[in-house]
């Protein structure tokens, strides 16, 4: 059975709620419908009575057929039965209608609340939760709730039916009504048993609903990659065993739940006969009138009915608690950037200083140990270093997206942690290596920093990149539809809406992965031109990739394994024949326009 539990495991994030606590916590979601829950109550109270009242207007119709007395009042019975069962259907639709609404301004919220959270967390919580997952909680789980929430309602209509369904029993007999009191305990302590087996099954097939929604998620987002490479088949085989997975523990659960019924219904079958039995021959014996023992055996289906679902529910409640549980999770995840103040950070200058830093993504595993570092505002620096030298994790530092583990990291001498987040990241503009495009048109995606920027401020920002040449090569300008991601559009197209998507926030640091390796020559041209406007009078740092960048910086930053280990401008560190010639031999000599092929590396000691 090992296999079927692989990949089943909690989230770091996840934790375990009390059932008193998680209803606690539901309750202060409905909280704020309770005039909407009263309406509801008093609908199912009368709803209730209306049926309850159907049987004993039926035992009087018997009663009338052994008197004799049908004739005389056979139009007032059928009058009760229709005013009951209309009564009952108005009382039902009310109650249906305004349950509906309840819950589902109750899951509205909690989705909400649910969408916030995914906002909020830190870009750690994303490294190491699969986006599928957090999806299959904010879609799924609150599904599950709403479906808990409407299974409440129809439980207290249970609760109250058992109610009025007892108290007719015990007028008509008080031994056979005691008689079927007794069940009672063996069928709510064999719904108690069940519940912590229903929990625990419920919880497993939810995580491996998330394991396929991340399979397909991933699966979505590589597809190119899948085709390209013709490994539509490997794709197929991995997903294979998950959805296997699921299937084998959504089953489980089925069985888990099946199993429940059969037990209840067994119990209640021998009860039924019980009382059969020992109601004929109180008829027979003169005791029990056959009108009463009509009304008994009714009253006794009705109660059995609601008794098992009552019981029953505890499975279904177990899936709403597991997928409530699993939503409050989200919700309370703890974050890791944790900001000791919020002080307005007014208009930056754009200063940063790093003073002794340490920080590493896996706290035992320092990518940064006691670094410092100087950038002035104004200055434009370049982070060059082999690949894990630590030139992205500046760059997300500096954006705030991860927290370090200790030193401090100053912006125009204050203290990051003290700064409103908000307000300070509305000041750091950044562009990725692949940038990101939001479904829309161009100049939707250029407007996003700045959603109130008229139709002239937008195409000033686009032709200030690279002169606005490459607006005409849009099949319909900048109303031009990017498609998903923006795939719609060649990468260095989606460079250039990216800068001038930074062109319009205006940002005072610009911190830049700069990415012109795989575009053609014309493009190169004009993303080189976007960015002269784009990092003029501005702090930027640049995780350079192009020699005609690092040449034309103000400073270049050599990192290796998290250490600076020589900086200066390009002519001078290639002079000095140090580290930087080694990374410059490896990365940027070819992109010389002097270098030819075979004619050897720029020799260490001198260009």
């Amino acid at each position: 059975m090992g296999f079927i539990m692989d990949g089943l495991d909690a989230e770091d994030y996840d934790r375990t709620y009390n059932d008193r606590d998680l209803l606690r916590r539901i309750a202060s979601y409905f909280r704020p419908k309770l005039g909407a829950m009263v309406l509801v109550a008093v609908m199912i109270v009368l709803s209730s009575m209306s049926q309850a009242a159907m049987p004993l207007v039926a035992s009087w119709g018997v009663d009338a057929i052994a008197d004799g007395t049908i004739g005389e009042v056979w139009w007032l019975l059928t009058g009760g039965l229709l005013v009951a069962g209309a009564f009952g259907w108005v009382f039902n639709y009310v109650r249906q209608r305004n349950s509906s609404r309840v819950t589902g301004d109750v899951v509205l919220r909690l989705r909400e609340d649910a969408f916030d959270a995914v906002l909020e967390r830190d870009l750690s919580f994303y490294d190491e939760t699969p986006s599928g997952k957090i999806v299959s909680r904010v879609t799924s789980d609150t599904d599950d709730f709403a479906t808990v929430s409407t299974l409440t309602m129809d439980l207290i209509s249970q609760v109250l039916m058992v109610g009025f369904v007892t108290v007719l029993l015990f007028l008509r007999s008080v031994e056979l009504a005691l008689l079927t009191l007794l069940v009672v305990p063996i069928v709510m302590g064999l719904a108690l048993l069940f519940r912590r087996l229903a929990r625990a099954s419920t919880r497993r097939a939810q995580r491996s609903l998330s394991r396929v929604n991340a399979n397909l998620q991933e699966t979505m987002g590589g597809i190119t990659v899948a085709k390209n490479f013709r490994q539509e088949q490997q794709v197929y085989d991995e997903f294979q065993p998950i959805n296997r997975q699921s299937y084998d523990v959504t089953l489980r659960q089925g069985f888990v739940f099946s199993a429940i019924f059969p037990v209840l219904f067994l119990v209640a079958g021998l009860a039924t006969v019980a009382l059969v039995q020992l109601g004929g021959t109180a008829v027979l014996g003169g005791g029990l009138s056959a009108g009463d023992w009509y009304l008994f055996l009714q009253g006794v289906s009705l109660f059995w009915f609601p008794l098992t679902s009552i019981a029953a529910f505890w499975s279904q409640f177990q899936q709403g608690l597991s997928a409530s549980e699993r939503v409050f999770a989200l919700i309370d995840a703890e974050p890791r950037v944790v900001q000791t103040d919020a002080q307005p950070p007014g208009e930056l200058a754009g200063r940063i200083e790093f003073q002794d830093v340490t920080f590493g993504y896996d706290p035992a595993h320092p990518v940064l140990r006691s670094f410092d570092l100087l950038i002035e505002a104004g200055e434009t620096v370049a982070l060059v270093g082999h690949t894990g030298a630590g030139k992205s994790t500046l760059s997300k530092l500096i954006t705030r997206f991860y927290e370090f583990q200790q030193g401090r990291l100053l912006i125009d001498g204050r203290d990051i942690r003290t700064l409103d987040l908000p307000g300070y990241r509305k000041q750091i503009g950044a562009v990725p290596q692949a940038p990101f495009l939001f479904s829309g048109t161009v100049a939707d995606n250029i407007r996003y920093p700045r959603p109130d920027a008229d139709d002239d401020e937008v195409l000033a920002a686009a032709t200030a990149v690279g002169g606005g040449d490459w607006i005409e090569a849009l099949p319909h300008g900048l109303a031009t539809d990017v498609g998903e991601h923006g795939r719609a559009l060649s990468m260095g197209q989606r460079q250039l809406v990216a800068l001038a998507r930074l062109l319009i926030q205006d940002p005072a640091i610009v911190v830049l992965d700069e990415a012109t390796a795989s575009v053609d020559p014309l493009t190169e041209a004009q993303i080189q031109e976007g960015l002269d406007v784009v990092l003029a009078g501005r702090t930027s740092i640049v995780i350079a990739h192009r020699l005609s960048t690092i040449e034309h910086v103000d400073r270049i930053i050599v990192l290796d394994h998290g250490q600076i280990v020589e900086e200066g401008d390009h002519a001078t560190l290639l002079a000095r024949g140090g580290r930087y010639c080694q990374v410059y031999n490896t990365y940027f000599r070819h992109q010389s326009p002097n270098y030819r092929a075979g004619s050897g590396f720029v020799p260490v000691g001198g260009a």
